[in-house]
């Protein structure tokens, strides 16, 4: 990275790619924390930031001998320490990435390059990083465990921010002007009007990937092994709300495997479905609306993607009660839910860069005017 640092101008077209890449690792890191999850390696290692007091897991008789000796509570389990540390270096790269990503941008500040937000990025990886030692010394306290993965899903929402706002600088510095409409005299009815309804969209995700989260914090996922019923029923008598969303569970158990009684599980898991139902209903009339009121490619893509992503969530979902959550497609719906909302931000992106747009051909509109009659 260190051509990131050099130069007389700001290389933001380099600092975009690295960021870029920052965002695919984010990728990585939260599929690798499912992964972790879900075989119950999280607690395979019961220190933080070593594992058992080593960088890598113990593996030979002597460490492991060592090892038992510090920790005679909890005895080594290589199979379980793997998935663990390895998650733990994939959040340690990410974590140098975004600080190189940080020094750039405050040594290139007064280039214009966006710096507050990497900053910003830098401080939460800090935040995020203490979640993930708080998630192993208070043996998975379910509050911790759905913070942190709503930090991880955070981290990679405002990396994506990042690369967006890098990406534009660095078109703006090349003097590439916005993407124009192929179509311009075509008219964009109410258009803008629907932005309030795509943050109350992205809100919906944030708020159903909230419970996907507190779903897997609390072991909730297998509660429910049939389609489209619940243990046999629409509406389960005997869900316990109140036990199910409390959120005053004490420190001091362990964790693994959840505390929460049966009907608990079962109210966190329906709401996590019926979330899932309004958020595909409420996209499914909002793309509509977008798709039928846009009349060029601007907007039209990322609805497709949005749609594609929202599908693939949805099946993902649907497979995994079905097969009764097998890895590779429960580690893929974590995936999927950060490619939809990677997808919703992307798509209020393009959004609000519309008047941008229409802003930029009138000033050239009127510069040609100025010319003409000079």
């Amino acid at each position: 990275m260190t051509h990131l640092f050099t130069g007389n101008q700001p290389n933001a077209k380099a600092m975009a790619n690295w960021a870029t890449f920052s965002v695919l690792l984010a990728i990585v890191v939260i599929m690798l924390g499912a992964w972790t999850r879900l075989v119950d390696a999280g607690l395979g290692c019961p220190d933080w930031p070593g594992c058992y007091g080593f960088i890598t897991v113990p593996q030979s008789e002597s460490h492991i001998a060592i090892a038992n000796a510090r920790f005679p509570d909890t005895p080594v389990d290589v199979a379980k320490g793997w998935p663990e540390m390895i998650h733990r270096y994939a959040a340690g790269t990410l974590g140098l990435v975004v600080f190189g990503l940080a020094a750039s941008a405050v040594r290139k500040r007064r280039s214009g390059v966006p710096f507050k937000l990497p900053l910003f990025i830098a401080g939460f990886i800090l935040l995020q990083g203490a979640f993930g030692m708080w998630t192993v010394t208070l043996k998975l306290w379910p509050q911790v465990v759905a913070l942190h993965l709503l930090g991880g899903f955070t981290t990679l929402s405002l990396l994506t921010l990042l690369v967006l706002r890098l990406r534009k600088f660095s078109a703006t510095q090349a003097n590439i002007a916005p993407e124009e409409n192929p179509n311009p005299s075509a008219p964009r009815p109410h258009i803008a009007k629907l932005r309030p309804w795509l943050y109350g969209g992205l809100l919906l995700v944030i708020l159903q990937i909230a419970l996907g989260a507190w779903t897997a914090a609390n072991y909730a996922a297998v509660a429910c092994t049939d389609l489209p019923t619940c243990q046999g029923e629409w509406w389960p008598k005997d869900m316990d709300f109140q036990h199910g969303f409390d959120i005053t569970q004490h420190v001091g158990p362990n964790y693994l495997g959840g505390q929460l009684t049966a009907h608990g599980r079962v109210a966190i898991h329906v709401t996590h479905r019926v979330g899932a139902l309004v958020v595909l209903g409420y996209f499914a009339v909002l793309l509509t609306l977008i798709w039928r009121r846009s009349a060029s490619r601007e907007l039209r893509r990322p609805v497709l993607l949005v749609s594609a992503a929202l599908v693939a969530q949805i099946t993902l979902g649907l497979a995994n009660i079905a097969f009764h959550i097998p890895l590779p497609i429960a580690v893929a719906h974590n995936a999927m839910g950060a490619g939809l909302l990677l997808s919703v931000i992307y798509l209020i992106w393009q959004h609000n860069l519309l008047p941008q747009a229409h802003a930029a051909r009138a000033t050239h509109t009127t510069i040609m005017h100025q010319e003409i009659t000079a």
